[in-house]
């Protein structure tokens, strides 16, 4: 009896309002990390070989390296 009149008067399920924000606070996270990949491939392809061969990629490991699918020997230098 006592644990039935303890949680009688609690709501047992979240507010849907609290989920709501949830969902929009993880959307435009993902919205802003997409941004900022984008300009990060932006800037690095507006740099000329050697630029890239400094920091050691390849024109066509941008791409992978900015959207972390980048191969083993690419790790080393990042």
């Amino acid at each position: 009896m006592t644990t039935i009149s303890q949680t009688a008067g609690r709501n047992l399920r979240p507010s849907s309002s609290s989920g709501f924000l949830s969902a929009l606070a993880h959307s435009v996270s993902v919205l802003f990390n997409r941004l900022e990949r984008r300009s990060a491939v932006k800037t690095l392809n507006e740099l000329d070989d050697r630029a890239l061969r400094d920091i050691g990629i390849t024109r066509s490991q941008i791409e992978d390296a900015v959207y972390g699918q980048f191969k083993a020997e690419l790790s080393r230098y990042l």
